[in-house]
């Protein structure tokens, strides 16, 4: 089974993304936030960590670069040629152009691209990595001031584990989501001031 292009991957945030609730109903009290989009190219991760941090906290590091992603290389894929049995017609198919879709969706949506680095080495658990990714994605989509680029949050020390006993447990969501608040609102002021 062919997949579609991962540069057109798209996520929505885990609070309300859109103002009306699955039954079409207009929910009061939440905001219509922006979509961020993925960074899934290794070369767009490597432009990002060369640059120093805009941010740090006790557990992560945030990267950014005034940049939209690189596009993927163009293919070069020959047209199909069909006969058709009842005539002598050739119709000639051309591929689906991957580069125009990346394109329009990179022009039409918001301008945020979101990498998400947590090694294992500093979570040795996938619940915890899994929580960790799912709080980054979270704050970020909550941050309606970001400027437009490429943005990656890396996890650079672990969580004390004689602390932190449950690798999902309230008190290490607590801690993540104030410090991934903190550094997010310090990169963007720092950008938005420069």
């Amino acid at each position: 089974m062919h997949a579609g292009p991962k540069a057109a991957s798209v996520w929505q945030s885990d609070f309300a993304v859109d103002a009306k609730s699955r039954h079409g109903k207009v929910r009061p009290g939440h905001q219509h936030l922006p979509m961020t989009l993925r960074i899934t190219r290794a070369v767009d991760f490597e432009r990002v960590l060369k640059t120093s941090s805009q941010a740090r906290s006790p557990h992560f590091a945030v990267h950014h670069l005034a940049s939209a992603p690189s596009a993927p290389k163009r293919s070069v894929k020959k047209p199909v040629s069909i006969q058709l049995s009842t005539s002598e017609l050739e119709v000639m198919i051309n591929p689906v152009d991957d580069i125009a879709i990346y394109h329009l969706l990179n022009a039409q949506l918001h301008g945020v691209w979101l990498g998400m680095v947590i090694p294992k080495r500093h979570a040795k658990r996938a619940v915890t990595r899994t929580l960790l990714k799912r709080h980054i994605k979270s704050v970020m989509a909550a941050q309606f001031s970001a400027p437009p680029g490429l943005w990656v949050v890396r996890l650079r020390a672990p969580f004390d584990r004689a602390t932190y006993v449950s690798a999902a447990s309230e008190a290490l969501s607590a801690v993540a989501r104030k410090e991934l608040t903190g550094v997010l609102q310090m990169a963007t002021q720092r950008l938005l001031s420069a």
